[in-house]
């Protein structure tokens, strides 16, 4: 199979999709990887690197065109969708829930696109997804915790308390992977924190996660929202509902309720976002001030840490890349991948239709089984 690794090009995304240890066992399997020159340059890696693994270096109109699958970080943008061809393979973080545009450019070119965050394994978990989530997590703290200072514009408040002087209160929405990662840096910086869940069973293991510590485990609700956000100076929106498109669970008026330069981290901001205030921003501009609140909401918040992110993402996206590639010798995709409950789930569209239900519903288009189409 010819597998290609553009450079991302998304605003502030430095990761890449591949390591040089990746393309290595690749190759050495019989498979041609093509690389885009400078791709892996912003988390370490250089041409060379990649040179010496076997990948072929090419500009990224030559990766697209040769490709029959291309692996990525983040989701195409719109100058990437000139590129796309039938029956290609795109197998990155698609959300497309939120990202109409790109659902129907997809779809007219009958591209197959697998998302990593909808690659789901029996007992409900986002094996790819979740490394991310961690460090998204635990991003969400340090990023909030700077903003908080008075010489980034914040209220210029410690969330850890010194003696004489109260901890500062972290409020999560969404107790998933993300919500607990945040709660556990808050925590150790010494916060106080409010963790809001909406799934019982998940703020019953949430309470004995964090029982001996200083956190408040609370149903999400409108009400229990309101009650903690005048205390809140730094507020975690974590909500997930895998493949859709995130419910705006605070509103413009619980906002108003904070008090001035406390600080907003939208981690749900590429799915849409789960507070009413919140728009996409980038890490070139990552801030601004709405009803009196700082914002944070960049959609690749993990791109800050680019070798990290990729050594944890190449981590758990390398079994799939390397089951695709070799199945796909002998077998047709659409075989490859009913043999594969979670890889099924992460197939997104398929020869111009949607076959995940939460998209199509997000898009209010028709979802189409996979099986129909095998």
């Amino acid at each position: 199979m010819i597998i290609g690794v553009p450079k991302e090009i998304k605003n502030g995304e430095s990761r890449v999709a591949m390591t040089p240890e990746g393309v290595k066992e690749l190759t050495q399997a019989g498979h041609e990887v093509l690389v885009e020159l400078d791709a892996g340059k912003e988390s370490g890696f250089t041409d060379k690197d990649f040179e010496n693994a076997g990948a072929c270096l090419l500009f990224p109109k030559n990766i697209w065109l040769n490709a029959q699958m291309v692996i990525k970080v983040k989701e195409p943008i719109e100058s990437e969708y000139r590129f796309f061809k039938e029956n290609q393979i795109i197998f990155t973080f698609l959300h497309l829930a939120s990202n109409p545009k790109l659902a129907k450019a997809m779809l007219e070119k009958k591209v197959t696109g697998i998302s990593y965050d909808t690659i789901e394994q029996k007992d409900g978990s986002l094996p790819i997804l979740m490394p991310m989530s961690e460090i998204a997590g635990k991003l969400a703290v340090q990023i909030g915790a700077h903003l908080l200072e008075k010489t980034n514009g914040g209220k210029g408040i410690l969330l850890g308390k010194v003696l004489g002087t109260n901890p500062g209160q972290v409020t999560i929405i969404g107790g998933g992977v993300v919500g607990a990662s945040a709660a556990e840096v808050a925590l150790g910086m010494g916060a106080e924190i409010a963790l809001l869940d909406k799934n019982l069973e998940r703020l019953t293991f949430l309470d004995e996660q964090f029982q001996s510590k200083k956190a408040k485990i609370l149903e999400s609700t409108p009400e229990n929202i309101t009650k903690v956000m005048k205390k809140t100076d730094l507020l975690i929106g974590a909500v997930l509902v895998t493949g859709a498109k995130a419910p705006k669970v605070v509103t413009r008026k619980m906002v108003r309720e904070m008090e001035k330069l406390s600080v907003i981290v939208d981690v749900a901001i590429d799915q849409g976002g789960c507070i009413e205030t919140s728009h996409p921003t980038t890490h070139e501009n990552p801030t601004y001030i709405e009803e009196g609140v700082i914002h944070y909401c960049v959609a690749n918040i993990p791109g800050a840490v680019p070798r990290t992110s990729t050594l944890a993402l190449t981590e758990t996206t390398f079994s799939y890349i390397l089951e695709i590639a070799n199945d796909f010798r002998y077998r047709k995709f659409l075989d490859i991948v009913a043999d594969d409950s979670a890889l099924k789930k992460g197939v997104n569209t398929y020869q111009g239709f949607i076959t995940h239900p939460e998209v199509a519903e997000a898009l209010g288009k028709k979802y189409t089984f996979l099986s129909e189409l095998i």
